[in-house]
């Protein structure tokens, strides 16, 4: 544990650190391929768990997760330690390993609710006509109490936005049978990359990922995100609602001495590639305002260029490891890059940009007083935990010993959409027209209908005496209908209760004598 207040980055001139009571205003990690973005991530992720900070970070590479071994003393580690005048000393850190698809971690799941219209829609890389017919489905879902927790829900509720399709224009727009049809077929894709194993229950606990050690050290929570880079849209949209999930649940703290989590996202650029303004301007948002829910974000990427400007401007802290300017591109993102910093005389910082060593960064973070120090050259301090990914049994041993083994491993499947639309579907279909025809009217009609011949399919052509017998069948449950209506009218009195008698009654038998 930490009593200073502050974690160590690294020495220029004088040590440079990262307050703690200002690490939630966000930060920033950029640099070409293997210039330390990655080694840099560590130092901040170990410095903020020995203070007792919670940190969440996607593992792309599978790098990260060696921060559960003690370091192995690699000597050009050890002797950059000693050239900033500190001790090296192996460190092992608490994690809890993640992994959407349950393979190297424990199953992160959410449902579909949880997920919502928008996410699912940038999810499924569906156009604007297609995000409109998933709104209505969800306000369908909304309106009739249906459970979204899984893609087979969302399946079956599509079914039915299909078939009620009609109905549905009329009251909210049109629901083409085309977009219905386009929804389900990315379904179909998002299912062959096993994106159905994030969607159910049970869900995610957020306040499983603020969790602390016997030690009172924060817990490294690692998600295996090798995989997911398979599929960056996956990836981009489970963060997002992640960190949506965070800014909902998490209550105003204010300002606090340290943050409650830490939230890392390497490979940022993939948030917001071909996103639309919607998405981005919810990115914003939940930035600017998570602050105050006691949570610190950084974005780790190559460029300062792949975040938006309006989500750039949030991020106060600041550590830039060598950019290449080979194209007009890079050199643009190195005019970017140096802009934003504070300037130091001593020295032109984009041409510092270009000479950076690797392990070696600028680094600009807040004073005391809230604003932006000075940009100084830094030597990164080295890591105390492994740097490279542990072995898989290494891995196996820290899932078993987990305090969340066995909360999240089996997977929940309660009565849902698709289960309550399967069985009205079942209903509808079953022998005597389902509900509609139940009870005393329906057993009426079942027996005249048996009598007669008249129980046959809607649409078939019905011989004289079958015509006959239908009448004499309607005029029954007319006569039974009207001394129920009636019943009804006396109970709740004059003329306005036989107009609700007639009402329910006609509810009751309008399957029957639409016939």
């Amino acid at each position: 544990m930490t009593d200073s207040g502050t974690i160590f980055i690294g020495k220029s001139s004088k040590p440079e650190e990262l307050l703690l009571r200002l690490a939630n205003r966000h930060g920033l990690v950029t640099g070409a391929t293997g210039t330390g973005k990655t080694v840099t991530l560590q130092v901040l992720a170990e410095g903020f768990s020995n203070a007792g900070v919670p940190v969440f970070a996607a593992d792309v590479k599978g790098d990260l997760s060696g921060i559960s071994q003690p370091g192995d003393g690699k000597p050009p580690f050890v002797k950059r330690a000693a050239d900033i005048g500190v001790e090296y000393v192996p460190d092992r850190f608490p994690v809890t390993f993640w992994d959407v698809f349950g393979d190297e971690g424990h199953p992160i799941r959410a449902t579909i609710s949880e997920m919502g219209p928008l996410l699912l829609s940038r999810l499924l890389d569906l156009n604007d006509t297609q995000e409109g017919v998933l709104n209505i489905a969800f306000r369908v879902a909304d309106e009739q109490g249906l459970l979204l927790l899984d893609l087979k829900d969302l399946r079956a509720l599509l079914t039915f936005v299909s078939e009620q399709a009609k109905d549905l224009t009329a009251t909210y727009g049109n629901v083409s049978l085309q977009s219905v049809g386009a929804i389900q077929r990315q379904l179909l894709v998002l299912e062959n990359q096993k994106g159905e194993k994030f969607f159910g229950e049970p869900t995610l606990d957020i306040n499983d990922l603020l969790k602390t050690d016997r030690d009172g050290r924060g817990m490294v929570n690692i998600l295996a995100a090798d995989k997911l880079m398979a599929n960056p849209r996956v990836y981009a949209t489970f963060l997002l609602w992640l960190l949506s999930e965070l800014f909902e649940q998490l209550p105003e703290v204010g300002d606090l001495d340290k943050p409650k989590l830490v939230f890392f996202f390497d490979e940022a650029h993939l948030l917001f590639d071909n996103a639309p303004k919607a998405l981005v301007d919810a990115v914003e948002r939940v930035v600017r305002l998570i602050r105050s829910k006691g949570v610190g974000v950084y974005f780790v990427t190559q460029n300062p260029l792949d975040v938006p400007d309006a989500v750039l401007a949030q991020l106060s802290n600041r550590v830039q490891h060598a950019l290449r300017a080979f194209t007009p591109r890079d050199q643009k993102a190195v005019k970017a890059a140096a802009d934003t910093f504070r300037q130091n005389p001593k020295f032109d910082t984009a041409k510092a940009i270009l000479e950076l060593s690797v392990g070696e960064a600028l680094v600009s973070t807040l004073d005391a007083k809230g604003a932006p120090s000075v940009v100084e050259r830094t030597l990164i301090a080295p890591p105390s935990g492994r740097v490279g990914p542990c072995t898989p049994e290494e891995r196996r041993a820290i899932i078993a010993a987990s305090p969340m083994r066995g909360k999240y491993d089996e997977e929940i499947d309660r009565e849902s959409a698709y289960e309550v639309l399967t069985k009205r579907t079942a209903a509808s279909a079953a022998p005597g027209g389902g509900e509609a025809e139940g009870g005393v009217l329906g057993t009426i009609s079942g027996v005249l209908g048996s009598l007669f011949g008249t129980n046959v399919k809607r649409g078939t052509r019905l011989t004289t005496t079958q015509t006959v017998a239908r009448s004499v069948t309607r005029t029954v449950i007319n006569n039974v209908a009207g001394n129920v209506a009636a019943q009804i009218g006396k109970s709740v009195g004059g003329s306005t209760g036989s107009s609700v008698g007639r009402a329910i009654v006609r509810g009751m038998l309008g399957g029957i004598l639409r016939r």
